[in-house]
């Protein structure tokens, strides 16, 4: 038995006008019959292309203001029917009801209702029903039948039929049956993840999580393993989200990294001066504010020449042509702003291995939202960290108060030190990271290293005394003990900011008294694993 199946009916009912002038006029010359639904039938008609509306076959008119059109068994029995079951034949001869080959769906706007901020009655209303029983009835019977329910997949749906002379086969019926579920799946996730916010429910019974496919890769982090990239349909300025201007594919490290260099620099308003991050593997190596973005780019490179070597560079405001021609004297992967100057592409068009990505702007750093990660067996979900400290929520609780100069650089280190894994410990001075330890299973270790990457740019530079001295130090968390502080101390640093909160505060305030630091406290710390 041959698994080839003629297409001679089909049913069209789309949100999604894309292309249906097109698709109806092909199916009609290769002599499929066309049934569709209100808005549909409409626009195929005024082609003048011959259809029947669903509601001469199911004998009701479309009611409730469309809730309820298809869902009925001239329409269902069509698309379930088994044509190999003698019993499904009879029952369809029986009730007048005819085979359904083909149907094309795309469903109401619910994801584009909610991005838009529609209030909730409006995003009820676009939770569509028959569409999703029509193609989970369809899709599980695809031995016979085939569904469609991209836009995208119209020109292939056309080309298997000139292929197979009307028909299609099995293996391209179960290619669009896996597509149509999923996108019933990713819906439903929709639908559910957005009522769960509606209704406050900080943990729901059950979390759906979806994305659509943009790309595959070459491969993740690692040669052997498969990756691909897939994106949750937020509008957020960022990597899933920029137009790629030049330079090779994105690698899964890349995408990751350039994730990590865009958020971190959006902690810094372009209305306050331009900023720049240099990330290098999810972990910045550099970020700096400047008068010029020049400035901001040269700073943030000097904090670590070495490791900002193949790194991600991304800015808080339009590349210009100047800072362009910085970033081209060494290797840099990927480079990320909200826009660029022509005279900027043109010095990046020399460079075809470099990514430009360009954004419409920057992302909303206060914004919220879940992210998740796999373990074993599950999955952890949590609010996205957008803990934010001003100068007024910071607590002073050593003898010495910081300066407004040292305020203005704790809150500069507490912002890059959000973004460090953790242990995390930064050096700022003067709107500038000199230090940055990163990782560490202990908080002393991440602080000498930090002072060691400061001492050995500073001998690069030829500067009589290591950059962290003068420097304000964060943590990302509190300090167990005062020996991480006075590793900072001795590295040069004057100034402290950190959580606070550990059950040796009182010793770790006294070290700070003793050594000469102005301390001050968040109350919010920002671990990141």
């Amino acid at each position: 038995m041959t698994d080839l199946h003629p297409v001679r009916r089909a049913l069209l009912s789309v949100s999604d006008k894309t292309g249906l002038i097109d698709l109806g006029k092909a199916l009609a010359a290769r002599g499929v019959e066309l049934l569709s639904t209100g808005g549909t039938a409409k626009t195929l008609r005024d082609a003048g292309l011959t259809v029947k509306d669903v509601s001469e076959i199911t004998g009701f008119p479309e009611m409730m203001d469309g809730r309820v059109k298809t869902l009925h068994p001239m329409v269902h029995g069509g698309l379930l029917a088994l044509r190999d079951n003698d019993t499904h034949v009879a029952a369809m001869e029986e009730h007048g009801i005819g085979a359904i080959d083909l149907l094309v769906v795309n469903l109401y706007p619910f994801e584009e209702t909610v991005a838009k901020g529609g209030d909730y009655d409006s995003c009820i209303e676009n939770i569509d029903i028959g569409g999703p029983a029509m193609i989970r009835a369809a899709s599980k019977n695809h031995l016979f039948v085939n569904v469609v329910v991209d836009v995208e997949d119209y020109e292939p749906l056309l080309a298997e039929l000139d292929k197979n002379d009307g028909q299609t086969s099995y293996g391209f019926r179960q290619w669009l049956a896996q597509n149509a579920y999923a996108r019933t799946a990713a819906y439903d996730a929709a639908v559910s993840n957005w009522m769960a916010d509606a209704l406050n429910l900080e943990a729901p019974r059950r979390r759906a999580v979806a994305g659509q496919l943009a790309q595959t890769l070459r491969y993740g982090e690692n040669p052997h393993q498969q990756a691909a990239f897939y994106l949750d349909g937020s509008a957020r300025a960022g990597v899933a989200t920029a137009q790629q201007v030049q330079g090779k594919e994105l690698s899964y490290n890349n995408i990751n990294d350039t994730d990590a260099a865009f958020e971190l620099v959006s902690e810094f308003a372009p209305a306050d001066g331009p900023a720049v991050a240099i990330i290098k593997h999810a972990n910045p190596c550099g970020v700096a504010r400047g008068e010029t973005l020049k400035d901001a780019y040269q700073k943030a490179f000097d904090c670590d020449r070495t490791s900002a070597f193949g790194g991600i560079v991304a800015l808080n405001q339009p590349l210009d042509g100047e800072t362009a021609q910085e970033i081209v004297q060494i290797f840099t992967e990927v480079v990320i702003a909200p826009g660029a100057s022509d005279e900027a592409k043109a010095i990046f068009a020399a460079k075809k291995n470099l990514r430009l990505l360009l954004t419409d702007g920057l992302p909303n750093p206060q914004d919220t939202g879940l992210t998740t990660r796999q373990v074993s067996g599950g999955m952890l979900v949590q609010d996205k960290d957008v803990g934010h400290r001003a100068m007024d929520d910071l607590k002073v609780v050593t003898e010495k108060a910081p300066t407004d100069e040292q305020m203005q650089d704790l809150l500069f280190a507490w912002k890059v030190a959000k973004h460090v894994k953790s242990n995390a410990i930064v050096y700022v001075k003067s709107g500038q990271t000199v230090g940055v330890g990163a990782g560490q299973m202990s908080r002393l270790d991440s602080a000498t290293i930090a002072g060691i990457k400061a001492q050995r740019m500073a001998d690069a530079l030829e500067l009589p005394e290591s950059l962290a001295k003068g420097s304000a130090v964060a943590s990302d968390a509190f300090f167990p003990f005062a020996d991480g502080l006075l590793e900072a101390a001795a590295n040069g640093a004057t100034c402290v900011i950190q959580p606070g909160g550990s059950m040796r505060d009182d010793e770790v305030i006294k070290a700070a008294n003793e050594a000469g630091l102005a301390m001050v406290f968040t109350g919010m710390r920002h671990f990141r694993h």
